[in-house]
């Protein structure tokens, strides 16, 4: 069996995370694909684990609002917006991969 990866989320996703609300992440690049399973850590905290289901590629310019809102977000204009703060040299060519994910197992927040 291969090592489990993990996806790393600032704390600010936590909720998001938690209620399901946010179900893909966006990364620039990544190994991961559908069928692993990853741990999931928000703020330093290690919250679960989860099942990766898919992973798409796109260009940023092609991001759809049933992506954004996957991601947790409200619409598209927010979710580039984020993007920008988290990888500064994003431009709309730029090809992004979207893990979709579903939190399989949480962990309570002593572990």
């Amino acid at each position: 069996m291969s090592t489990r990866k993990t996806l790393i989320f600032k704390k600010e996703y936590k909720d998001a995370i938690l209620s399901g609300r946010k179900t893909s992440t966006i990364r620039l690049r990544t190994d991961l694909k559908a069928g692993d399973e990853a741990y999931i850590v928000v703020g330093g905290t290690k919250l679960g684990i989860a099942k990766i289901t898919a992973v798409n590629k796109k260009r940023l310019s092609d991001l759809s609002h049933r992506d954004a809102k996957r991601d947790g977000f409200a619409n598209v204009r927010e979710l580039i917006r984020a993007l920008k703060k988290h990888y500064k040299d994003v431009r709309p060519w730029t090809e992004v991969s979207i893990i979709h994910f579903k939190l399989k197992r949480e962990r309570s927040e002593e572990s």
